[in-house]
């Protein structure tokens, strides 16, 4: 696509060329030229892009704000309306998730990764610059919504007019208040049959003290009312404090990673100028780095000569990896040295899992995805760990069990990667008891993440398990139900409240491995699916664990190793040998399946042998005695032999306890 731009009639020799046919590309588009460019010449739309002078925009005529809600809100449709409102991209039928740019997105309707747009609007005559970063909305992701909430001055709380306030529109509520930022409720969806907004303008009344007639009822799939929203955002929302005569100080709240031009970091400007060819220095690193390019997203890239304090747009400066451009690092210009800002908190890990390829010759191409991915994800921590049945692999910290699938279903289809993951287990600390101890780990209190290395009690005055403050907020007709739930899992009731005359908001003190595989899918099943649920990380707590191995034929199954709570061994036990014994193929002789702590047996099934059907037609003596030669054959081998598991009964088991 070529921009054609010029002054005077030095045009026309260029326009006959047009016309004549000359091979320059499709038809140009037209635009005012700068007077400092030559009178006539034909430019590309990134030449004619790379012209866009951010000076103009002041900073009372900046808003940076968010947009945050519970799972399938409406979040994206909505984004998609303001950007087509805003000329940032045509109004066209095939509009959808236009900011969801990852394929695992658009085949979950869900958004995994937040994304920035800037938009430019036109208001009563002042040209208004929009930052807008589209937030997931799933629990696993809300470390994605804190990190974007930093840039931010404001927020638009999207709530559906016929689901109302769900568990995760609390959490980001609480997330936004936490920071100071404006909120703007929005009530979308009111063109469905069922809505009732006046019901949720009630709910948001009561559950956040924000006015009734602050609510902004809109229709982001027809577009109804979405303009009133940009209006609100400029009303609402306050101009970021900033000092653009001040040293540059940026944070960087998320990054990217490019296999040609590097990491490419999205930056939020507190102070100061950036321009390309500035030397900038990490305070996180002190490494200094030249600015090869700068740029807002228009939703794609749109380079500029300078961003100015204030404004959100993103950074390229020849940083190799990730961890060159840490998530809530400062970057100042060179010698001009500034106070670093307060950045984050790090990721913190709640699943970790075992992941193997199928087949170990695909070990080196595995390592290089899960580099490479991880460098677009940094909140995942990679541990190297080795299986006798599995092989080589690795530990792998994730915020969730979404955020598990998410990342091996990119695994597969960006880098056509097949693995295996094992069950997944959550983080446990052990207090040592013995001084030897103590300066053997170096410390009096260690985390175990790989169940197969729990230590024995005869090592530990007490073990912790991690502890979340759940909120499920439900109709009050299956409240009976839920709380019976909540109770097999060992949790502890914090507080009850009724949010209008219908529903129910629940706390809950949970045991993270309690919920971590299968406590949303049975919420949903007890209520008919209208239940939601949210957690928050609430430190660790003591807790009764026991290490459970399961044995075959006596040898254990390192893989299989699990940490119990012990009123729970015996159940889980069964459990598992039960399905060991359907996914095992039968050998010659019997197998013991058991599930053990410590010297201890539990559980036990038998596989039984796999028999031979023979007929015979001669003496019934000779029969019986070929049997008892078999008989003692196969004692003979149940004592030496070892049993192979294949790797399909791995993944047959490991499948079928993570979706129980």
């Amino acid at each position: 696509m070529w921009t054609l731009v010029g002054r005077g009639w030095g045009c026309a020799r260029t326009l006959a060329r047009w016309a004549t046919g000359a091979a320059l590309g499709p038809a140009p588009t037209f635009g005012a030229a700068p007077e400092s460019w030559p009178t006539c010449r034909v430019y590309s739309s990134a030449e004619f892009k790379e012209k866009l002078d951010m000076s103009r925009f002041p900073v009372e005529n900046i808003r940076n704000f968010s947009i945050v809600a519970h799972v399938d809100h409406g979040k994206s449709t909505l984004a998609d309306r303001l950007l087509e409102l805003t000329g940032t991209i045509d109004k066209t039928k095939n509009n959808k998730q236009v900011l969801d740019k990852l394929q695992v997105e658009r085949e979950r309707g869900i958004t995994v990764k937040a994304q920035t747009a800037s938009l430019f609007y036109n208001c009563e005559g002042k040209q208004y610059l929009l930052n807008l970063i589209d937030t997931p909305g799933h629990v696993d992701f809300s470390y994605e919504v804190s990190r974007s909430l930093s840039a931010c001055q404001g927020v638009l709380l999207v709530v559906d007019a016929n689901e109302g306030i769900q568990a995760q529109t609390v959490a980001n509520f609480f997330l936004a208040f936490e920071a100071q930022l404006s909120v703007i409720p929005v009530i979308n969806k009111i063109d469905l049959k069922n809505a009732d907004p006046e019901r949720v303008e009630n709910q948001i009344e009561k559950v956040f003290d924000i006015p009734s007639d602050e609510c902004i009822k809109i229709s982001a799939k027809l577009g109804t009312n979405v303009e009133s929203v940009l209006q609100a955002v400029i009303e609402r929302i306050p101009p970021p404090k900033v000092h653009r005569k001040n040293p540059l100080r940026a944070l960087v709240f998320d990054s990217t990673f490019d296999q040609y031009r590097g990491v490419i970091a999205n930056v939020a400007l507190f102070d100061g100028v950036v321009s390309k060819g500035d030397k900038i220095v990490s305070a996180h690193t002190q490494k200094t780095y030249e600015v090869n390019e700068v740029g807002v997203l228009n939703p794609n890239e749109q380079p500029t000569h300078k961003l100015y304090a204030g404004q959100v747009g993103y950074l390229i400066a020849g940083m190799k990896n990730v961890i060159e451009a840490q998530i809530g690092d400062t970057l100042y210009l060179h010698k001009q040295p500034v106070e670093p800002l307060p950045g984050f908190k790090s990721a913190k890990p709640m699943v970790f899992a075992g992941m193997y390829p199928v087949d170990q010759s695909e070990y080196n191409n595995l390592k290089s995805a899960i580099e490479k991915l991880t460098l677009n994800d940094s909140s995942v921590t990679v541990h190297r760990d080795s299986s006798l049945a599995l092989g080589a692999g690795w530990r792998l910290g994730f915020l969730g069990l979404l955020h598990m699938e998410v990342f091996n279903q990119r695994l597969e289809q960006e880098y056509n990667a097949s693995v295996i993951l094992t069950t997944p287990t959550v983080p446990y600390k052990a207090v040592l008891s013995s001084s030897k101890l103590i300066k053997e780990y170096r410390e009096k209190e260690i985390t175990i993440i790989n169940p197969a290395q729990f230590p024995d009690k005869s090592k530990v005055t007490e073990y912790l398990e991690p502890v979340v403050l759940g909120t499920i907020i439900t109709p009050d007709e299956y409240t009976g139900k839920i709380m019976m739930l909540c109770e097999a899992r060992r949790a502890v009731q914090k507080n009850m409240i009724f949010i209008d005359q219908n529903r129910v908001m629940l706390k809950y003190l949970f045991p993270l491995n309690e919920i971590v595989v299968d406590f949303y899918d049975s919420l949903k099943s007890l209520s008919s699916g209208y239940a939601s649920f949210d957690y928050e990380d609430a430190g660790y707590q003591t807790a009764e664990l026991v290490k459970m191995d399961i044995l075959l034929n006596g040898n254990t199954v390192e893989e299989l190793v699990t940490v119990v709570h012990k009123d729970k061994a015996h159940s889980i036990g069964k459990a598992i040998c039960e399905r060991l014994k359907d996914s095992l193929p039968r050998q010659l002789f019997e197998i013991a399946i058991q599930a053990a702590i410590g010297s201890k047996i539990i559980a036990r099934e038998t596989l039984p042998i796999f028999k031979n059907i023979f007929q015979y037609g001669g003496d019934i003596t000779r029969k019986m005695k070929l049997l008892k030669r078999q008989a003692e054959g196969k004692k003979k081998l149940r004592k030496i032999g070892n049993v192979e598991v294949p790797k399909d009964a791995f993944i047959k088991v490991l499948k079928t306890r993570s979706s129980k």
